[in-house]
């Protein structure tokens, strides 16, 4: 065994803000227009934010300052600069191919009730559990120690002073009968008041790592937030992840690892692996097209943004079931 760590954001962090911002969007087109296809990119900081991407939809009247406003306040400034699918992508996607190239990750453990690494659950619940009462910009950290216990927590929150956010955290603790060495570095840098887009820039997709398993699993690299289930960095992955789970009860295993590989314009994966335990086989019994994995998973649907919360598994999802 060794050490390992995993960090989690609270949704008032600007990455996080962005990611709300792109999937807020699409959610808006699905609700008007199931087959939308939507690609949408939200960078903001210092009271602007700039909207842009592909979208191709029936819907015209979705307001993309509104929804900005409601998530990142009424004082930001907007600017959007949207256009269709372009005509060589749709040609592939518009025969049930995948909608791009790339590799898809999906794992289940036995560590947790949530079928996911122990330290991303405990680093979550604890952000969770303090955004919870402080809704703000906050950034917490859990390391397990080789035997089980915790060896350090970090916790980092805007509007937080010291001694609250130490009182948050033991409770924490205490309620979860965490052990170990548990030292504690509360508000490291010292108390702050400035945070989300008033502290510091954000971009859709750049925190991967929190949105999928944490730093002990590797990622394809494709971002989730603001695409369609046509685009396989969303809809396999979540299918992967189906399958993950499903391997781990169905096999009572300890761990699963799935990989899913597509061509842009072709629909049945290019590599179907599935590893349970250390060993590999190939996947069976899944229908792994694009149009296949929308149906099972019924991807159509405006439920996105709360995805881009607190990450994509182990939420309750349909994907995790």
């Amino acid at each position: 065994m060794f050490y390992r760590t995993a960090e989690s954001v609270s949704p008032k962090h600007p990455d996080k803000l962005c990611d709300q911002i792109s999937d807020a969007i699409l959610d808006a087109y699905l609700s008007a227009d199931p087959q939308a296809r939507v690609a949408a990119e939200t960078c903001g900081g210092h009271g602007v934010v700039f909207v842009t991407g592909e979208i191709t939809s029936t819907a015209d009247d979705v307001d993309i300052p509104a929804i900005v406003h409601r998530i990142a306040g009424d004082d930001i400034e907007v600017h959007t600069k949207v256009v269709k699918q372009s005509p060589e992508i749709a040609a592939g996607v518009d025969t049930g191919g995948a909608g791009d190239q790339g590799i898809m990750i999906g794992y289940a453990c036995d560590e947790t009730p949530e079928l996911l690494p122990l330290e991303v659950v405990l680093s979550r619940r604890l952000n969770q559990y303090i955004f919870e009462k402080y809704p703000y910009d906050g950034k917490t950290q859990i390391t397990i120690a080789p035997d089980g216990t915790i060896d350090s927590i970090v916790a980092s929150f805007q509007n937080v002073p010291h001694d609250e956010l130490e009182k948050l955290v033991r409770e924490f603790i205490s309620e979860n009968s965490l052990t170990g060495k548990l030292e504690l570095h509360i508000n490291p840098a010292g108390d702050w008041n400035q945070g989300g887009f008033d502290a510091d820039t954000g971009l859709t997709g750049r925190k991967l790592i929190v949105d999928n398993y944490g730093p002990r699993v590797a990622i394809g690299g494709g971002c989730y937030s603001g695409k369609d289930a046509t685009k396989v960095d969303r809809s396999a992955a979540y299918m992967a992840r189906r399958i993950a789970v499903d391997y781990l009860r169905k096999r009572h295993a300890h761990e699963v690892l799935v990989r899913l590989a597509y061509a842009i314009g072709y629909a049945e994966p290019l590599e179907k692996t599935v590893i349970v335990d250390g060993v590999a086989e190939e996947i069976e019994g899944y229908d792994l097209t694009p149009a296949g994995i929308i149906k099972y998973l019924d991807l159509r649907r405006p439920i996105y943004e709360q995805t881009a919360r607190y990450g994509h598994y182990g939420e309750g999802f349909g994907w995790d079931k």
